[in-house]
Protein backbone atom coordinates (compact mmCIF):
# COMPACT_ATOMS: atom_id res chain seq x y z
CA UNK A 1 0.00 0.00 0.00
CA UNK A 2 1.37 3.33 -1.25
CA UNK A 3 2.19 6.46 0.75
CA UNK A 4 -0.73 8.13 -0.21
CA UNK A 5 -3.54 5.65 0.10
CA UNK A 6 -2.40 5.37 3.99
CA UNK A 7 -2.78 9.37 4.43
CA UNK A 8 -6.17 9.11 2.51
CA UNK A 9 -7.45 6.42 5.44
CA UNK A 10 -5.25 7.99 8.45
CA UNK A 11 -2.72 5.30 9.13
CA UNK A 12 -0.01 7.34 10.03
CA UNK A 13 3.17 5.38 9.38
CA UNK A 14 5.43 4.66 11.95
CA UNK A 15 9.15 4.73 10.85
CA UNK A 16 10.70 3.84 13.61
CA UNK A 17 12.94 1.04 14.61
CA UNK A 18 10.92 -2.37 16.03
CA UNK A 19 12.15 -1.48 19.73
CA UNK A 20 11.07 1.83 19.76
CA UNK A 21 7.83 0.89 18.64
CA UNK A 22 7.53 -1.89 21.02
CA UNK A 23 8.40 0.29 23.64
CA UNK A 24 5.65 2.69 23.30
CA UNK A 25 2.73 -0.03 22.98
CA UNK A 26 4.02 -0.37 26.73
CA UNK A 27 3.46 3.20 27.51
CA UNK A 28 -0.39 3.18 25.99
CA UNK A 29 -1.04 -0.18 27.71
CA UNK A 30 -0.03 1.17 30.62
CA UNK A 31 -1.74 4.68 30.74
CA UNK A 32 -4.85 2.46 29.80
CA UNK A 33 -4.59 0.33 33.11
CA UNK A 34 -4.27 3.60 34.66
CA UNK A 35 -7.17 4.89 33.53
CA UNK A 36 -8.92 1.20 34.18
CA UNK A 37 -7.74 1.65 37.67
CA UNK A 38 -8.88 5.23 38.48
CA UNK A 39 -12.11 4.39 36.59
CA UNK A 40 -12.57 1.55 38.92
CA UNK A 41 -11.90 3.81 41.88
CA UNK A 42 -14.20 6.39 40.99
CA UNK A 43 -17.26 4.01 40.42
CA UNK A 44 -16.42 2.49 44.00
CA UNK A 45 -16.50 5.50 45.48
CA UNK A 46 -19.85 6.39 44.18
CA UNK A 47 -20.99 2.83 44.86
CA UNK A 48 -19.71 3.42 48.44
CA UNK A 49 -21.21 6.93 49.05
CA UNK A 50 -24.78 5.74 47.33
CA UNK A 51 -24.54 2.63 50.44
CA UNK A 52 -23.36 5.35 52.88
CA UNK A 53 -26.15 7.63 52.16
CA UNK A 54 -29.19 4.66 51.60
CA UNK A 55 -27.81 3.46 55.21
CA UNK A 56 -27.92 6.94 56.57
CA UNK A 57 -30.92 7.57 55.53
CA UNK A 58 -32.79 4.38 56.45
CA UNK A 59 -31.50 5.19 60.16
CA UNK A 60 -33.29 8.77 60.49
CA UNK A 61 -36.39 7.30 59.09
CA UNK A 62 -36.03 4.82 61.31
CA UNK A 63 -35.32 7.29 63.93
CA UNK A 64 -38.16 9.49 63.01
CA UNK A 65 -40.76 6.66 62.86
CA UNK A 66 -39.65 5.53 66.21
CA UNK A 67 -39.90 9.08 67.50
CA UNK A 68 -43.24 9.75 66.14
CA UNK A 69 -44.55 6.43 67.54
CA UNK A 70 -43.69 7.52 70.90
CA UNK A 71 -46.64 9.40 72.76
CA UNK A 72 -46.44 11.91 74.84
CA UNK A 73 -48.53 13.21 77.67
CA UNK A 74 -48.94 15.67 80.52
CA UNK A 75 -49.96 14.71 83.71
CA UNK A 76 -51.09 15.99 87.17
CA UNK A 77 -51.55 14.89 90.40
CA UNK A 78 -54.74 14.67 92.07
CA UNK A 79 -54.80 17.46 95.17
CA UNK A 80 -56.85 17.86 98.38
CA UNK A 81 -59.86 19.78 97.98
CA UNK A 82 -60.82 22.88 100.60
CA UNK A 83 -63.32 23.21 103.08
CA UNK A 84 -64.73 25.93 100.90
CA UNK A 85 -66.03 25.13 97.62
CA UNK A 86 -67.81 27.00 94.52
CA UNK A 87 -70.59 25.72 92.83
CA UNK A 88 -70.66 27.46 89.21
CA UNK A 89 -74.34 27.49 87.73
CA UNK A 90 -75.81 29.13 84.86
CA UNK A 91 -78.38 31.67 85.46
CA UNK A 92 -80.76 34.69 83.35
CA UNK A 93 -81.43 37.79 84.52
CA UNK A 94 -85.04 38.83 85.45
CA UNK A 95 -86.38 42.34 86.22
CA UNK A 96 -87.55 41.85 89.90
CA UNK A 97 -90.67 43.07 88.78
CA UNK A 98 -92.35 42.34 84.99
CA UNK A 99 -95.23 43.61 84.45
CA UNK A 100 -97.09 43.51 80.84
CA UNK A 101 -99.52 46.80 80.90
CA UNK A 102 -103.30 46.15 78.79
CA UNK A 103 -105.97 48.54 78.91
CA UNK A 104 -108.75 48.24 81.36
CA UNK A 105 -111.09 50.83 78.69
CA UNK A 106 -112.19 49.75 75.18
CA UNK A 107 -111.15 52.33 72.43
CA UNK A 108 -108.38 53.52 70.07
CA UNK A 109 -105.18 54.78 70.95
CA UNK A 110 -105.03 58.92 71.30
CA UNK A 111 -101.18 58.73 72.25
CA UNK A 112 -98.45 57.50 73.81
CA UNK A 113 -95.74 59.55 75.68
CA UNK A 114 -93.45 57.17 77.01
CA UNK A 115 -91.32 54.70 74.45
CA UNK A 116 -88.89 51.70 74.67
CA UNK A 117 -86.10 52.82 77.11
CA UNK A 118 -88.15 55.00 78.97
CA UNK A 119 -87.21 55.19 82.81
CA UNK A 120 -90.50 56.24 84.16
CA UNK A 121 -91.98 57.01 88.03
CA UNK A 122 -94.75 55.29 89.74
CA UNK A 123 -98.06 56.73 88.59
CA UNK A 124 -96.69 58.69 85.50
CA UNK A 125 -98.57 58.50 82.49
CA UNK A 126 -97.68 56.06 79.93
CA UNK A 127 -100.62 56.59 77.10
CA UNK A 128 -103.72 58.09 76.49
CA UNK A 129 -106.91 56.12 74.90
CA UNK A 130 -110.04 57.86 73.33
CA UNK A 131 -112.93 56.12 74.62
CA UNK A 132 -116.20 57.86 73.08
CA UNK A 133 -118.87 55.11 74.33
CA UNK A 134 -117.54 55.23 77.45
CA UNK A 135 -118.26 59.21 77.49
CA UNK A 136 -122.06 58.54 76.46
CA UNK A 137 -122.61 55.50 78.98
CA UNK A 138 -121.41 57.94 81.62
CA UNK A 139 -123.70 60.77 80.37
CA UNK A 140 -126.33 58.18 80.39
CA UNK A 141 -125.34 56.53 83.74
CA UNK A 142 -125.29 60.55 85.09
CA UNK A 143 -129.23 60.72 83.74
CA UNK A 144 -130.34 57.76 84.86
CA UNK A 145 -129.01 58.51 88.74
CA UNK A 146 -130.78 61.71 88.30
CA UNK A 147 -133.95 59.97 87.64
CA UNK A 148 -133.81 57.91 90.39
CA UNK A 149 -133.13 60.90 92.41
CA UNK A 150 -135.95 62.30 91.65
CA UNK A 151 -137.88 59.17 91.81
CA UNK A 152 -136.73 59.01 95.43
CA UNK A 153 -138.03 62.22 96.26
CA UNK A 154 -141.58 61.98 95.18
CA UNK A 155 -141.69 58.53 97.04
CA UNK A 156 -140.57 59.87 100.30
CA UNK A 157 -142.63 62.90 99.98
CA UNK A 158 -145.34 60.32 99.28
CA UNK A 159 -144.80 58.16 102.48
CA UNK A 160 -144.69 60.77 104.40
CA UNK A 161 -148.26 61.99 103.28
CA UNK A 162 -149.63 58.45 104.02
CA UNK A 163 -148.17 58.59 107.56
CA UNK A 164 -149.61 61.69 108.15
CA UNK A 165 -153.10 60.29 107.15
CA UNK A 166 -152.72 57.13 108.79
CA UNK A 167 -152.57 58.99 111.92
CA UNK A 168 -155.83 59.84 111.21
CA UNK A 169 -156.94 56.55 110.08
CA UNK A 170 -158.02 57.92 106.58
CA UNK A 171 -155.84 55.35 104.90
CA UNK A 172 -155.20 51.27 106.09
CA UNK A 173 -151.99 50.30 107.39
CA UNK A 174 -151.33 48.42 104.16
CA UNK A 175 -151.51 51.51 101.74
CA UNK A 176 -148.95 53.03 104.12
CA UNK A 177 -146.64 49.61 103.76
CA UNK A 178 -146.83 49.98 100.26
CA UNK A 179 -146.14 53.71 100.07
CA UNK A 180 -142.83 52.77 102.51
CA UNK A 181 -141.83 49.88 99.79
CA UNK A 182 -141.93 52.03 97.19
CA UNK A 183 -139.52 54.83 99.11
CA UNK A 184 -137.46 51.67 100.04
CA UNK A 185 -137.05 50.69 96.26
CA UNK A 186 -136.37 53.95 95.22
CA UNK A 187 -133.86 54.14 97.58
CA UNK A 188 -132.22 50.86 96.12
CA UNK A 189 -132.85 52.04 92.65
CA UNK A 190 -130.74 55.73 93.30
CA UNK A 191 -127.61 53.18 95.02
CA UNK A 192 -127.56 51.34 92.20
CA UNK A 193 -127.80 54.55 89.89
CA UNK A 194 -124.49 56.01 92.01
CA UNK A 195 -122.66 52.43 92.00
CA UNK A 196 -123.06 52.55 87.53
CA UNK A 197 -121.86 56.30 87.85
CA UNK A 198 -118.97 55.53 90.05
CA UNK A 199 -118.58 52.11 87.59
CA UNK A 200 -118.01 54.54 84.57
CA UNK A 201 -115.52 57.34 86.05
CA UNK A 202 -114.12 54.72 87.22
CA UNK A 203 -113.45 53.39 83.62
CA UNK A 204 -113.17 57.32 81.71
CA UNK A 205 -110.08 57.55 84.65
CA UNK A 206 -108.69 53.98 82.82
CA UNK A 207 -108.43 56.27 79.51
CA UNK A 208 -104.93 57.47 80.84
CA UNK A 209 -102.50 54.71 81.02
CA UNK A 210 -99.91 55.30 83.84
CA UNK A 211 -97.50 53.07 85.46
CA UNK A 212 -98.19 50.89 88.20
CA UNK A 213 -94.51 50.82 89.69
CA UNK A 214 -91.19 52.45 88.24
CA UNK A 215 -89.06 51.07 86.42
CA UNK A 216 -87.88 50.67 82.27
CA UNK A 217 -90.37 50.45 79.27
CA UNK A 218 -88.73 47.32 77.94
CA UNK A 219 -91.38 46.85 75.16
CA UNK A 220 -94.29 48.80 73.57
CA UNK A 221 -96.98 47.12 71.26
CA UNK A 222 -99.25 49.41 70.44
CA UNK A 223 -99.40 52.52 68.02
CA UNK A 224 -101.61 55.82 67.62
CA UNK A 225 -104.57 55.19 66.46
CA UNK A 226 -104.70 51.18 66.94
CA UNK A 227 -107.95 49.65 68.73
CA UNK A 228 -107.46 48.31 71.87
CA UNK A 229 -109.78 46.28 73.57
CA UNK A 230 -110.19 46.57 77.49
CA UNK A 231 -108.17 43.68 79.52
CA UNK A 232 -106.36 42.88 76.52
CA UNK A 233 -108.97 40.40 74.74
CA UNK A 234 -106.80 40.95 72.07
CA UNK A 235 -103.84 38.87 73.09
CA UNK A 236 -101.72 42.58 72.47
CA UNK A 237 -100.64 44.41 75.32
CA UNK A 238 -100.03 48.30 75.57
CA UNK A 239 -95.94 48.13 77.65
CA UNK A 240 -94.44 45.62 79.16
CA UNK A 241 -92.39 46.96 82.38
CA UNK A 242 -89.84 46.21 84.21
CA UNK A 243 -88.20 46.90 87.58
CA UNK A 244 -84.35 47.02 86.91
CA UNK A 245 -82.96 47.05 90.56
CA UNK A 246 -82.93 44.85 92.10
CA UNK A 247 -82.65 41.89 89.30
CA UNK A 248 -83.61 38.63 90.12
CA UNK A 249 -81.96 35.22 89.32
CA UNK A 250 -83.79 31.83 89.48
CA UNK A 251 -81.23 28.87 89.45
CA UNK A 252 -81.68 24.90 89.41
CA UNK A 253 -79.34 23.95 92.11
CA UNK A 254 -78.57 19.69 91.67
CA UNK A 255 -79.77 17.56 93.87
CA UNK A 256 -76.47 16.74 95.75
CA UNK A 257 -75.55 20.34 96.86
CA UNK A 258 -79.92 21.41 97.65
CA UNK A 259 -78.70 21.00 101.36
CA UNK A 260 -75.73 23.74 101.72
CA UNK A 261 -77.86 26.32 99.90
CA UNK A 262 -79.47 28.12 102.67
CA UNK A 263 -81.46 31.83 102.41
CA UNK A 264 -79.24 34.82 103.13
CA UNK A 265 -76.20 33.18 101.48
CA UNK A 266 -74.07 35.52 99.02
CA UNK A 267 -73.13 34.48 95.99
CA UNK A 268 -71.05 36.17 92.92
CA UNK A 269 -72.56 36.83 89.39
CA UNK A 270 -70.24 37.70 86.45
CA UNK A 271 -71.03 37.53 82.92
CA UNK A 272 -69.03 36.75 79.87
CA UNK A 273 -69.41 40.12 78.29
CA UNK A 274 -68.25 41.95 81.24
CA UNK A 275 -64.58 40.49 81.43
CA UNK A 276 -63.19 40.92 85.03
CA UNK A 277 -66.69 42.31 86.78
CA UNK A 278 -68.06 40.57 89.35
CA UNK A 279 -71.02 41.37 90.82
CA UNK A 280 -72.63 40.48 94.56
CA UNK A 281 -75.51 38.96 95.09
CA UNK A 282 -77.92 37.14 97.68
CA UNK A 283 -79.96 33.94 98.21
CA UNK A 284 -83.72 35.18 98.89
CA UNK A 285 -85.77 32.37 99.36
CA UNK A 286 -85.26 28.39 97.69
CA UNK A 287 -88.06 26.17 96.69
CA UNK A 288 -87.43 23.86 99.80
CA UNK A 289 -87.81 21.12 97.53
CA UNK A 290 -86.26 18.49 95.30
CA UNK A 291 -88.25 18.68 91.53
CA UNK A 292 -88.87 15.04 90.55
CA UNK A 293 -88.52 15.82 86.69
CA UNK A 294 -85.13 17.44 87.13
CA UNK A 295 -83.92 16.13 90.83
CA UNK A 296 -83.00 19.88 91.46
CA UNK A 297 -83.95 22.62 93.83
CA UNK A 298 -84.79 26.27 92.55
CA UNK A 299 -83.24 29.17 94.28
CA UNK A 300 -83.92 32.83 94.09
CA UNK A 301 -81.34 35.25 93.93
CA UNK A 302 -81.51 39.22 94.56
CA UNK A 303 -78.87 41.37 93.09
CA UNK A 304 -78.72 44.90 93.37
CA UNK A 305 -78.11 46.93 89.86
CA UNK A 306 -78.24 50.60 91.04
CA UNK A 307 -76.03 51.59 88.48
CA UNK A 308 -77.93 49.74 85.64
CA UNK A 309 -75.07 47.75 84.39
CA UNK A 310 -77.05 44.22 84.22
CA UNK A 311 -79.37 44.27 81.66
CA UNK A 312 -82.73 41.95 81.92
CA UNK A 313 -82.48 38.57 79.93
CA UNK A 314 -78.88 38.61 80.07
CA UNK A 315 -77.08 34.53 80.18
CA UNK A 316 -74.65 34.92 84.07
CA UNK A 317 -72.36 32.93 85.87
CA UNK A 318 -73.37 32.47 89.55
CA UNK A 319 -71.03 30.78 91.80
CA UNK A 320 -72.21 29.50 94.98
CA UNK A 321 -70.16 29.15 98.02
CA UNK A 322 -70.49 25.34 98.99
CA UNK A 323 -69.35 24.61 102.50
CA UNK A 324 -68.23 20.50 102.08
CA UNK A 325 -67.91 18.42 105.27
CA UNK A 326 -64.22 16.78 105.20
CA UNK A 327 -61.55 17.35 102.93
CA UNK A 328 -61.25 14.79 99.47
CA UNK A 329 -59.14 14.04 96.61
CA UNK A 330 -59.95 16.63 93.58
CA UNK A 331 -58.76 16.41 90.46
CA UNK A 332 -59.34 18.33 86.69
CA UNK A 333 -62.36 16.95 84.76
CA UNK A 334 -60.17 16.83 81.64
CA UNK A 335 -58.55 13.49 82.76
CA UNK A 336 -61.81 11.71 82.80
CA UNK A 337 -62.09 8.69 80.49
CA UNK A 338 -65.78 7.63 79.36
CA UNK A 339 -65.51 4.19 78.62
CA UNK A 340 -68.21 1.27 78.36
CA UNK A 341 -67.63 -0.09 81.12
CA UNK A 342 -67.48 3.03 83.42
CA UNK A 343 -65.72 5.72 84.01
CA UNK A 344 -61.74 6.10 84.65
CA UNK A 345 -58.60 7.44 84.47
CA UNK A 346 -54.90 6.94 82.64
CA UNK A 347 -51.93 6.91 85.53
CA UNK A 348 -48.11 6.77 84.11
CA UNK A 349 -46.01 4.36 86.36
CA UNK A 350 -42.33 5.05 86.91
CA UNK A 351 -41.86 2.95 83.51
CA UNK A 352 -43.77 5.51 81.91
CA UNK A 353 -46.40 2.33 80.99
CA UNK A 354 -50.37 3.79 80.79
CA UNK A 355 -52.83 1.90 83.74
CA UNK A 356 -56.42 2.37 83.27
CA UNK A 357 -58.08 3.02 86.37
CA UNK A 358 -61.74 2.73 87.20
CA UNK A 359 -62.45 5.71 89.45
CA UNK A 360 -65.87 6.73 91.74
CA UNK A 361 -66.39 10.41 91.25
CA UNK A 362 -68.39 12.85 93.96
CA UNK A 363 -69.54 16.11 94.04
CA UNK A 364 -69.12 18.21 90.74
CA UNK A 365 -67.57 21.57 91.09
CA UNK A 366 -67.13 22.91 87.30
CA UNK A 367 -63.37 22.54 86.74
CA UNK A 368 -62.56 19.65 89.19
CA UNK A 369 -64.59 17.01 90.55
CA UNK A 370 -64.59 15.14 93.87
CA UNK A 371 -62.45 11.60 93.53
CA UNK A 372 -63.74 8.86 96.13
CA UNK A 373 -62.21 5.84 94.76
CA UNK A 374 -59.41 5.09 92.39
CA UNK A 375 -56.59 6.96 92.75
CA UNK A 376 -54.37 8.44 95.56
CA UNK A 377 -52.16 11.98 96.14
CA UNK A 378 -49.03 10.58 94.70
CA UNK A 379 -50.31 8.81 90.92
CA UNK A 380 -49.88 10.75 87.65
CA UNK A 381 -52.82 10.91 85.90
CA UNK A 382 -52.48 11.95 82.16
CA UNK A 383 -54.22 15.28 81.04
CA UNK A 384 -56.53 15.66 77.75
CA UNK A 385 -55.92 11.34 76.86
CA UNK A 386 -57.09 10.11 73.72
CA UNK A 387 -59.16 7.28 73.08
CA UNK A 388 -57.13 5.13 72.05
CA UNK A 389 -54.92 5.27 74.86
CA UNK A 390 -54.94 1.60 76.29
CA UNK A 391 -53.45 -0.57 79.41
CA UNK A 392 -49.45 -1.12 78.94
CA UNK A 393 -49.26 1.79 76.23
CA UNK A 394 -45.47 3.49 76.69
CA UNK A 395 -45.67 6.94 76.77
CA UNK A 396 -43.66 9.60 77.00
CA UNK A 397 -44.08 12.31 80.07
CA UNK A 398 -43.81 16.23 79.15
CA UNK A 399 -42.67 18.53 81.91
CA UNK A 400 -43.63 21.64 81.31
CA UNK A 401 -40.73 24.13 81.55
CA UNK A 402 -41.39 28.17 82.39
CA UNK A 403 -41.31 30.52 79.31
CA UNK A 404 -37.72 32.14 79.94
CA UNK A 405 -38.41 34.28 77.32
CA UNK A 406 -41.05 36.24 78.37
CA UNK A 407 -39.29 36.70 81.49
CA UNK A 408 -35.88 37.94 79.68
CA UNK A 409 -38.41 40.27 77.86
CA UNK A 410 -40.21 41.67 80.97
CA UNK A 411 -36.52 42.17 82.65
CA UNK A 412 -35.70 44.21 79.56
CA UNK A 413 -38.95 46.30 79.74
CA UNK A 414 -38.28 47.16 83.79
CA UNK A 415 -34.57 47.60 82.81
CA UNK A 416 -35.94 50.23 79.77
CA UNK A 417 -38.44 52.30 81.56
CA UNK A 418 -36.17 54.31 84.01
CA UNK A 419 -34.41 55.15 80.85
CA UNK A 420 -37.07 56.34 78.81
CA UNK A 421 -37.84 58.15 81.81
CA UNK A 422 -34.76 60.11 82.21
CA UNK A 423 -34.73 60.46 78.60
CA UNK A 424 -38.19 62.66 79.07
CA UNK A 425 -36.92 64.67 82.08
CA UNK A 426 -33.88 65.67 80.30
CA UNK A 427 -34.30 69.29 78.57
Amino acid sequence: MSEQRHNELGIHVIDAAPGEELIKRRHIIRRAKMAMFVLMLLLAAGAGRTVLSRVANAQTLEKGTAERAKQYVRVTQPGAGSAAQSLVLPGTLQGYVQSPISARTSGYLKRWHKDIGSRVAKGELLAEIDAPEVDQQLSQGIAAREQAAQSLALAKSSMERWEALRKRDAVSQQELDERRSGEAQAKANLAAADANVERLRQLEGFKRVTAPFAGVITRRGVDTGDLVDAGGGTGRTLFLLTQTDPLRIYVNVPQSYAHLIKAGQKVTVTQAELRGRSFGGEVARTAASIDAATRSMQIEISLPNREGELLPGAYVQVSLPIAVGGLALTMSTNTLIFRSDGMRVATVDDSGRIKLRLVKIGRNYGERVEVLEGVGAKDRVVLNPSDSLADGDQVEVVVAKPDADKAGKAGKADKAAPNATGAKDKP
